[in-house]
């Protein structure tokens, strides 16, 4: 088969990585692709991934049987339903699917309607009301934004002045664009965080080994909110029990939901969660793979993942038998100083073949070639991931490979997986 994965990104390398191991894989395409996938795969660099109509005509001028979706922007922008209409196989869901990342209202409306645990909100287009109501429900209070934000239109306020000033930067100063134009406003849940990520073809959803995030751009969970900094499976807060819970209250109950408003959803789902006193809530859905959490889940996948991709387009998912290691991975962010606020770009980037001699796999995040040398061109700029029979151990490992890379004023945190040693 011809294949052909859409982004440019760490999670998009992981994809790539996986989808080059399938022996359905003939042609492997990605578009636009980062120096990392460019070792696998032919990059694409000079069509939009926003433009539909010119992926479309590059798709059929170079008989691409699979299309892989990885960011949430052309999932939204309706490509998965342009393909799939172009007579091209596509693993995304729908723009009408799509929103259930794509409006955070869409979301929260929708799990209300079907009672899917999640937090108390209330909905706001209006400045002045919002304030008015976090003044009188208090603090730690949550602001979304409720479009599109890149992962990081949600402000954990932990004083009623950092909430009413998030509300003025989402929505009066458009801190997010058009994304801010209206929010979302919920109490704080107190508990630990865990993704979820799962297969479906709109009938049958397979969830897959936890992970957990670390969104917070310092040690200790300190500081500004990113796209995230590091990510470890499985994650012991997930036990059998709460991950079961999840399935029977949450990800059948969602799919089910959409499916009474007349809406397939296939391809991946991403459940943030928070587990309170051993209950999972929504923290929020997205419509594809995590990112970090692709970079340590597929690592541990062991059965063809274009088998099931082609699944959860077809139907017929319940059929595949899904196999996963019982190892552990870890994956540390390194990323520019100052993000995730301004940074600079094009620092040369050195070491990666010394991390790589050390048994860690290397995905590229935002990495650009310049003068044959290869240099940082993002805020997260590599994932360091290493998998071993233990979380301890594996942690070691990545933190060993982490050790060996060198671009200036390189971040990252040095407590990822504290959660899971503490476990």
């Amino acid at each position: 088969m011809n294949i052909l994965v859409i982004g440019s990104g760490g999670r998009e390398h992981a994809l790539a990585w996986k989808i080059a191991q399938s022996p359905k894989c003939d042609k492997l395409y990605a578009m636009p692709g980062n120096p990392g996938i460019e070792e696998i795969a032919e990059c694409v660099k000079d069509v939009s991934i926003n433009d539909n109509a010119a992926v479309i005509d590059f798709a059929k001028n170079h008989s691409i049987d699979l299309v892989v979706i990885g960011p949430e922007a052309p999932l939204v922008n309706g490509l998965a339903d342009e393909l799939t209409a172009a007579g091209i196989k596509t693993f995304g869901p729908s723009k009408t699917a799509a929103q259930i990342e794509g409006s955070k209202i869409f979301a929260k409306n929708l799990m209300k309607k079907y009672g899917i645990p999640t937090a108390t909100y209330e909905v706001f287009d209006d400045v002045n009301r919002a304030c008015r109501y976090i003044k009188a429900a208090g603090a730690p209070i949550v602001v979304k934004a409720d479009g599109l934000a890149a992962g990081k239109g949600v402000i954990v306020a932990q004083t009623v002045d950092e909430a009413v000033n998030a509300v003025f930067e989402v929505m009066e100063q458009k801190s997010f664009g058009e994304a801010g134009s209206r929010v979302v406003i919920e109490e704080y849940m107190d508990g630990e965080e865990a993704s979820l990520l799962a297969f479906t073809d709109g009938t049958t959803i397979i969830p897959m080994i936890p992970s957990q995030d670390h969104k917070r751009v310092n040690d200790g969970d300190e500081g500004l909110n990113t796209g995230g900094m590091g990510a470890y499976a499985p994650a012991p807060v997930m036990t059998p029990e709460i991950i079961q819970k999840a399935e029977e209250k949450i990800l059948k109950p969602i799919l089910a939901a959409m499916s009474k408003e007349g809406i397939t959803y296939k391809g991946c789902l991403y459940a943030g969660l928070m587990i309170v006193n051993g209950e999972p809530k929504v923290v929020e859905f997205n419509a594809r793979f995590g990112d970090p959490e692709t970079q340590v889940v597929l690592p541990l996948l062991e059965s063809d993942l274009v088998e099931i991709m082609l699944a959860c387009i077809d139907g017929g998912l319940n059929k595949v038998k899904i196999n996963w290691s019982n190892d552990s991975t870890v994956c540390i962010v390194l990323a520019s100083g100052g993000y995730p606020l301004s940074y600079k770009k094009g620092l040369e980037i050195d070491g990666i073949n010394k991390a790589k001699a050390l048994d860690t796999l290397i995905f590229h995040a935002g990495t650009a070639k310049a003068d044959d040398k290869l240099v940082t061109s993002g805020g997260r700029v590599l994932g360091v991931v290493a998998r071993a029979g233990d979380i301890k151990t594996a942690l070691d490992k990545a933190y060993k490979g982490v050790e060996v890379i060198h671009f200036d004023n390189m971040h990252f945190r040095k407590d990822i997986a504290h959660r899971a040693l503490r476990h």
